[in-house]
Parts: structure tokens; C-alpha cells; sequence
């Protein structure tokens, strides 16, 4: 199966295109906030020298991480699917940083850390090997100083701007060749309607009081 993939959950965004596991093209861009989604596209197609009318497949990595970087991934993958009537899936992001955190050959136990905001963080523990990877604890959100005492017992924090908030942090990304990877382990594909950023908190939206 041809696979397109999305990740725009993380300051570094990135678009892929596969063949089965086997990766065809990758473009990165980190430059700000904006988003040359569609010149990415472009390059990968080239890259894998394929027309958009052989992509059978679009993953996404859903978050957690930039509400609106998600979401315009989703988006790009609901017209997608609209035009072309292609298969659609979601994948964690967290699940792409730990396969990404593979890729590079970083064994052994490690914590996923992402930007929450507030001073917060999504955290999760995976224990990566050489083929594969195991989640050890699930995903859930922790105060600053509760993943700071993690850093004091040596345990080793990855994810996007791991390095930036903690010493001894390993900036590991989400990527889309990563979501593209684990996309294509699996049968199951839904309507692009039904997918949805990975988000923990409940949102909450404020009435304007005419």
C-alpha cells in the first residue's frame, strides 16, 4: 500500500510518503509556524517520483502537541479523502516518537515528554528495542516539577523540545516517515471525519456575551 503521511503536532513538520515500510521521500520544515504543506507534498511525490493519483493510503499523526498543526494535518487529510476516496488513519504521535526514537537506534527505557502548556507536560514510558518498541505506561499529563524529579533519578526524557526544557533532554521529533511506518503495520482505515487530535484535557469554550 502507498501511503501518504502528515506530522504537524511538533515544532519540526514533516510530510513522507511510503511503500509499505519502505520510505520513498521525506520533506522537514521548521522555519516558524507556517505551514508549505502543499510544497512538501510536491517534493515527496517527486522524491518517489509517484502522481498523487497512486497515493492509496494518508496517515496522520494526531498529537499530542500543537492543537492547530494537528488539526490542519487533519483537514489536508479529510480533502485528500474527499477527492480521491482514499483509506485515512491516525496515529499517536507519541507512538511516532518512539518509533522515530528506533530509527535512531536509542535503546532501552525512556520517557516521552510533550508540551502541554501550563506548565505541563504529556509524558508516557516505552521501552524501545532494536525491532520493536512496548509501551510501558500509558499517556497522561504531569506537572513540570514531577518531570523534573524523573530528570534527578536519571531517567532519560525524549520528544520534541526535550532538550530545551530539561537537562540532559534529547530533542527526538515525531516524523512523518515514522507515522507512515506505523501506518502501514496496520488493515484499519476510517472516515476522515472521525479523526480527531489526541487531546487529554476536556476543551473548554467560552460564550460570547452579546
Amino acid at each position: 500500500m502507498t501511503i501518504l503521511a502528515f506530522e504537524f503536532s511538533s515544532p519540526q513538520r514533516s510530510v513522507a510518503v511510503a511503500r509499505g515500510e519502505v520510505v520513498l521521500g521525506e520533506a522537514t520544515e521548521t522555519a516558524g509556524w507556517s505551514m508549505a504543506a502543499f510544497a512538501m507534498i510536491e517534493k515527496v511525490l517527486a522524491q518517489a517520483k509517484m502522481e498523487r493519483e497512486e497515493i492509496e493510503a494518508i496517515a496522520v499523526g494526531l498529537g499530542p502537541g500543537s492543537y492547530t498543526g494537528v488539526r490542519a494535518a487533519i483537514a489536508l487529510v479529510q480533502g485528500w479523502q474527499l477527492a480521491r476516496g482514499v483509506k485515512a488513519m491516525g496515529v499517536s504521535s507519541v507512538a511516532a516518537i518512539a518509533e522515530q526514537a528506533r530509527m535512531e537506534k536509542l535503546f532501552g527505557l525512556v520517557n516521552i515528554v510533550v508540551d502541554a502548556q501550563r506548565g505541563e507536560f504529556y509524558f508516557a514510558t516505552f521501552d524501545i528495542a532494536e525491532i520493536s518498541w512496548t509501551g510501558i505506561t500509558p499517556l497522561k499529563i504531569l506537572p513540570m516539577a514531577e518531570v523534573q524529579s524523573r530528570v534527578k533519578e536519571g531517567e532519560i526524557l525524549i520528544g520534541p523540545e526535550a532538550a530545551k526544557f530539561f537537562p540532559n533532554g534529547r530533542a527526538v521529533f515525531p516524523r512523518a516517515a515514522a507515522v507512515a511506518v506505523l501506518a502501514a503495520g496496520r488493515g484499519d482505515s476510517l472516515a476522515g471525519e472521525k479523526l480527531e487530535p489526541i487531546y487529554l484535557r476536556e476543551t473548554n469554550f467560552v460564550k460570547a456575551v452579546k
